[in-house]
């Protein structure tokens, strides 16, 4: 796992062989994590925090921006180890928990062989969602980190807003692999192509994507054209 400064002080990435968390540190050295990268990692996450110089006794919450494997997986052993708050969207909390499975993405010829190399990872155990969100509601980090529902990868898919610093957590509904893009894999391709819209109408000064490196500068620009390019899907 690689660890990449974003915002010194505030915000870092962690970076597994198939996609990414991101660690947020508030004043009060308070954490929050944003995603959970692979199954079987929690320790490995735990020592990227002390690496860091933070007590993993203070990851408050960890905010699950949809419930595929390699952004869940090592939730539950990190909660249960340190009585972590697990947030997710109401729609995808189920599956999450395990209780309705994994909705299946309407792929493309091309997509096929990514999908299957995504499979790779860990599948997820069944993970508490000790709080489901809904759009605009707050989460009390980040000076209020506001619930974007940006549905069409999944259909409780979220991205995340701090309007204080800038910052944008997309999730999987937008990537930056080559070239800032729609996200793959995604079970209503419509649908996600207008959430991409949706969020790069907040014209942040960072974003944070579940695949890709971060953007940190002209970012509402590139967000705005990006999303204005993709074309209109069935």
């Amino acid at each position: 796992m690689d660890l990449v400064e974003i915002l010194p002080g505030r915000l870092h990435m962690l970076r597994f062989p198939i996609g990414q968390a991101y660690l947020w540190q508030d004043a009060d050295g308070s954490l929050t994590l944003v995603d959970a990268g692979h199954a079987g990692r929690a320790a490995d996450l735990e020592g990227a925090l002390r690496s860091l110089g933070h007590d993993p006794e203070r990851l408050e919450r960890i905010v699950l921006t949809h419930c595929h494997r390699d952004h869940v997986g090592a939730a539950e052993e990190l909660a249960a180890r340190r009585g972590t708050q697990v947030v997710a969207h109401r729609l995808d909390a189920p599956v999450i928990r395990g209780e309705r499975p994994v909705p299946e993405p309407v792929l493309s010829a091309w997509e096929v062989p990514l999908y299957r190399h995504g499979l790779t990872v860990p599948e997820a155990p069944p993970t508490r969602v000790d709080r489901e969100v809904e759009d605009g509601d707050v989460l009390p980090f980040g000076g209020g980190a506001v619930v974007v529902h940006a549905p069409g990868h999944t259909p409780g898919s979220i991205g995340l807003h701090l309007p204080e610093h800038g910052v944008l957590f997309t999730g999987d509904c937008v990537a930056a692999v080559q070239r800032v893009m729609l996200g793959v894999f995604n079970t209503d391709g419509a649908q996600a192509l207008a959430s991409f819209r949706r969020l790069a109408a907040l014209e942040p000064a960072v974003a944070c994507f579940g695949h890709g490196d971060p953007l940190t500068a002209n970012t509402a620009a590139a967000l705005l054209a990006a999303a204005a390019a993709e074309p209109v899907l069935p």
